[in-house]
C-alpha cells in the first residue's frame, strides 16, 4: 500500500500537513467539511505538496516531522 504526506494551504493562508493512501479523496474530504477539525473551518483548501511514502509507519513518522516544521521551511518544501 502506498502512503503519500501532503499539506494543504487552506482559505486563510495557513497549512494543514496530513497523511493519506488517496491524495485526491482527502483533498476533497477537507473541501466537504469532514476531512480535519481544522480545516473544517478553513475551507476551501488546496493541495500544495504532496510527498509518497513506502507505508503507512514511514508516513506517519514523516507527517509529524513536517508538521515540526516551521512554516518558512514547509514553503520551502514546495516551492524551492
Amino acid at each position: 500500500m502506498s502512503c503519500f504526506c501532503y499539506i494543504v494551504e487552506c482559505a486563510d493562508g495557513t497549512y494543514y500537513t496530513g497523511w493519506t493512501t488517496d491524495p485526491e479523496r482527502r483533498v476533497r474530504q477537507h473541501n466537504q467539511g469532514v476531512g480535519a477539525r481544522y480545516t473544517k473551518t478553513r475551507r476551501p483548501v488546496k493541495l500544495v505538496y504532496l510527498e509518497p511514502q513506502p507505508d503507512k509507519i514511514t508516513a506517519l513518522k514523516r507527517e509529524r516531522a513536517i508538521k515540526a516544521l516551521s512554516r518558512k521551511q514547509k514553503i520551502k518544501l514546495f516551492n524551492p
